[in-house]
């Protein structure tokens, strides 16, 4: 249908402007009253760019949440079934990193049988643990904007507490009586050995209280404060039989230490160097960690075992990068968690002997975050 032109603007003579703004042979400048005007339509403009941007990033999240959803209503890789509690006998747990269904999700397998069929609990974590009567696991929500969130379950699986947490989840561990939750985030930098690395370690009571940041407790060395502004720490294990105590790794001016850590004290005592995300064994007697080839945050790890007795560490025969925080399998097999290619999507775990010339063993295939619960 045509439109008609008559009383249109596009009707009537152009009338240009003269060099002051104002009407050309009239010599009267453009009245003050379109100057809120142009601002108005400027803003008119800003809002409607802004309201296409977080338009398209809405169509953004949803293709991507459609297209996660698709790839997990597929087939899966692996042979799975589904959990509506956890198991009565040994079993470990694990975040299933099988392409299709359950992609993501907190599984068990029996100990005895890691190869076997995997039950998904269907509870999707980025990071999990277990003991007998607990499961921690830590959540990223892809919406917009992207939120991080712990939620811990009882051994049917219900909900029992939930809170959130201050950026992208590294590490949780739960204490052997399973009254206290651990957990480590990135609040900025992505990995140990990123520049601006910055990480936010919290202990939570599965009761509600919260014990706070671990940066806002002393740390110690030979009686010293140590207060430089650039301390960090991760990694959180709790201590076989004492309460309220753990280890985990702290940072401070290109130091890394492993600290012993008191609830009740507040305080972190340095207690050896070099240990990076410790894990005590089921004895109390050794710690398994990550050793830095070069010293620093930067570079190769190789899987390491500290005697807490006798302070000699042994190097396992571990070649590939290690960036995980180990699990014991027993008080002489370590397990652990290895990316399968540069994707970041899909892992399998590994299992170590403890002695010098042992070989890692593949444990289970598409999985990561193990927890090994007798």
């Amino acid at each position: 249908m045509s439109r008609s032109r008559q009383g249109t603007a596009e009707n009537t003579p152009a009338v240009p402007e003269d060099a002051a703004g104002g009407t050309a042979g009239t010599g009267v400048p453009e009245p003050a009253a379109d100057a809120p005007a142009r601002g108005l339509r400027r803003l008119v403009v800003l809002l409607a760019v802004v309201a296409l941007t977080l338009a398209a990033a809405g169509v953004y999240a949803v293709w991507s949440f459609q297209e996660t959803a698709s790839g997990q209503e597929a087939a899966s890789a692996v042979r799975v079934g589904t959990a509506d509690a956890l198991p009565g006998e040994p079993f470990v747990m694990f975040r299933n990193t099988a392409p299709g269904q359950g992609y993501g999700q907190a599984a068990t397998v029996p100990l005895a049988d890691p190869s076997g069929e995997r039950a998904l609990t269907g509870e999707a974590c980025y990071r999990v643990y277990a003991t007998r009567t607990l499961v921690s696991c830590l959540a990223i929500s892809n919406g917009v904007p992207t939120t991080f969130e712990a939620a811990a379950y009882s051994s049917d699986l219900e909900p029992v507490t939930s809170w959130a947490l201050g950026g992208i989840p590294s590490r949780t561990r739960i204490s052997p009586d399973g009254s206290l939750v651990a957990t480590t985030v990135f609040v900025s930098g992505h990995s140990y050995d990123s520049a601006g690395l910055s990480t936010e370690t919290v202990i939570h009571g599965v009761d509600g209280t919260d014990y706070g940041n671990l940066e806002d407790f002393a740390l110690l060395s030979g009686g010293t404060g140590i207060t430089a502004p650039d301390r960090n720490f991760w990694g959180v294990t709790f201590v076989p039989g004492h309460p309220g105590d753990f280890y985990a790794t702290a940072t401070s001016q290109g130091n890394i230490w492993l600290v012993r850590g008191s609830l009740a004290g507040r305080t972190l005592t340095v207690v050896a160097s070099g240990v990076e995300c410790p894990s005590i064994s089921p004895d109390g007697t050794r710690i398994a960690f990550k050793k830095s080839t070069s010293g620093t945050l930067l570079g190769h790890r190789n899987a390491a075992v500290l005697d807490l007795g006798t302070g000699a560490v042994t190097v396992l025969a571990e070649e590939r990068n290690l960036d995980d925080q180990i699990e014991w399998l027993d008080n002489s097999t370590v397990a652990y968690g290895l990316l399968r290619d540069d994707t970041g999507r899909d892992s399998d775990i590994w299992s170590l002997s403890t002695s010098p010339e042992a070989v890692p063993k593949l444990l289970i295939e598409h999985a990561s975050s193990p927890a090994v619960v007798h």
